[in-house]
């Protein structure tokens, strides 16, 4: 078989057996993460052998999957993010990256089907964070925890339930959208927009309700979607970050000193919700599930973060269960009371791990 026939078999089995990312290397086996998480050797697809991919045929996966202007910046920048589709209609975000091998791409599958907010647990509470026709959602957490999924799911809940105008802006696209009740325009950095910031300036003039960011990575970003919030559109964006209290003490520690006051003023005002998330393996399948902490923004939350207390917005997730809110450690012990995680996964992943010890044992 030729290059793409190798590369698109090769995706098509991952596909297949839902894993979720495929590692191709210069002079390596190609390599899997399988649904334990794990990096995996695959040496034969369908009793196909696979060999190791030499310099030549990297070189020409990556003609592949960009266009000739990519593949020179990618020989300048040494880094390239962007997205390729086979002949299924899946859909892959691609990074290219140069190593000391020479080079390497990394495949994350993109769903055919947008899952649904209820298929994703995403509760009520979630839903109605998208009803609003202002203010500030952000889904956190590191690398690897379906937050483009979760963004996607909203967006899509959003177009078959509302009359807005939705505009993303993303680095690559990811998900494709069709629009529905809504009107759905999707913008990729450097296919349709030179820069992130002037997307976002931008689609001030292009009537916009609902605007997706793809993420919030400086001062300036951050400080442009904080204002979109408070000039009536609801803004859905992502930040790397490991709880939703981290999340505002980000947000507010990116800024010089001297403006911090009114970013915590500005944020108080805007936000309506933080989701955290992140993917532990099950115990009961092989696969994993999205542990979350939600901080939903009312008077108590706003008046921690204009008057600097925001640890004490980890005593707010604890007990107001009333408001829907809920701490990462006590969704994992929920989890664990389902026996959908182990004893072992619990401890490895709670915040307070002495006062979940003693609880459980």
């Amino acid at each position: 078989m030729n290059i793409k026939e190798k590369l698109d078999t090769i995706l098509d089995f991952a596909s297949n057996n839902k894993y979720s990312d495929v590692h191709i290397n210069t002079n390596s086996n190609v390599r899997i993460r399988n649904h334990n998480w794990e990096i995996e050797i695959i040496e034969k697809i369908w009793e196909v052998l696979i060999e190791k991919t030499d310099k030549n045929e990297i070189s020409e996966i990556i003609k592949i999957i960009s266009w000739a202007e990519k593949y020179e910046s990618f020989i300048i920048d040494k880094e390239l993010d962007t997205s390729y589709k086979i002949w299924n209609w899946d859909r892959y975000r691609v990074n290219c990256y140069f190593d000391s091998q020479w080079i390497s791409i990394a495949f994350r599958i993109i769903p055919n089907e947008i899952p649904s907010m209820d298929e994703l647990w995403l509760w009520d509470q979630i839903k109605e964070m998208c009803n609003k026709s202002k203010w500030l959602i952000l889904i956190t957490w590191p690398t690897w925890s379906w937050k483009s999924t979760n963004m996607a799911a909203m967006i899509d809940y959003i177009n078959k339930n509302f009359k807005k105008h939705i505009i993303t802006i993303e680095d690559p696209i990811e998900f494709s959208f069709l629009s529905d009740k809504s009107l759905i325009n999707q913008r990729e950095i450097w296919s349709h927009t030179n820069e992130f910031s002037n997307a976002m300036k931008s689609s001030l003039r292009e009537d916009p309700d609902v605007i997706m960011l793809w993420e919030m990575r400086d001062p300036e970003t951050i400080k442009t979607a904080i204002t979109l919030a408070e000039t009536w559109h609801l803004v859905i964006s992502t930040l790397h970050t490991n709880d939703s209290v981290q999340t505002i003490d980000r947000i507010i520690d990116i800024f010089p000193w001297n403006q911090q006051s009114q970013i915590r003023m500005q944020l108080s005002q805007s936000l309506v919700g933080v989701l955290s998330q992140r993917l532990i393996p099950r115990s009961d399948k092989p696969w994993r599930i999205a542990a979350r902490e939600i901080l939903i923004s009312d008077d108590a939350v706003r008046n921690l973060i204009i008057t600097w207390k925001t640890h004490q917005l980890y005593s707010v997730l604890e007990v107001w269960k009333n408001k829907w809110m809920i701490l990462m450690d006590k969704y994992l012990l929920a989890l664990y009371n389902k026996q959908i995680i182990d004893k072992e996964t619990l401890l490895s992943y709670v915040r307070d791990k002495e006062s979940i010890s003693m609880i459980i044992n």
